[in-house]
């Protein structure tokens, strides 16, 4: 039994930051902070594929630097 009691509506995340080896298409990045943040993956996609066409090295950059850094997340 749990006596823990919420006093807030607010959702608390407590998993850290990691690429979803699941629901990845290249390496799981943008499936990693979709499921980080609770967005669809389809929209943190799109808004990587947008990023990419208008700042095309720094979004590479970035992506580059975040699938090598960031763990990859244990499918359970």
């Amino acid at each position: 039994m749990n006596y823990r009691r919420e006093y807030t509506r607010e959702k608390v995340v407590s998993q850290g930051l990691s690429k979803d080896i699941v629901n990845k298409k290249l390496t799981g990045v943008c499936a990693g902070i979709a499921n980080h943040y609770e967005y669809p993956r389809v929209v943190v996609r799109a808004a990587a594929i947008g990023a990419l066409i208008f700042l095309p090295v720094a979004t590479g950059v970035a992506y580059v630097v975040a699938s090598a850094l960031l763990p990859s997340q244990r499918a359970y």
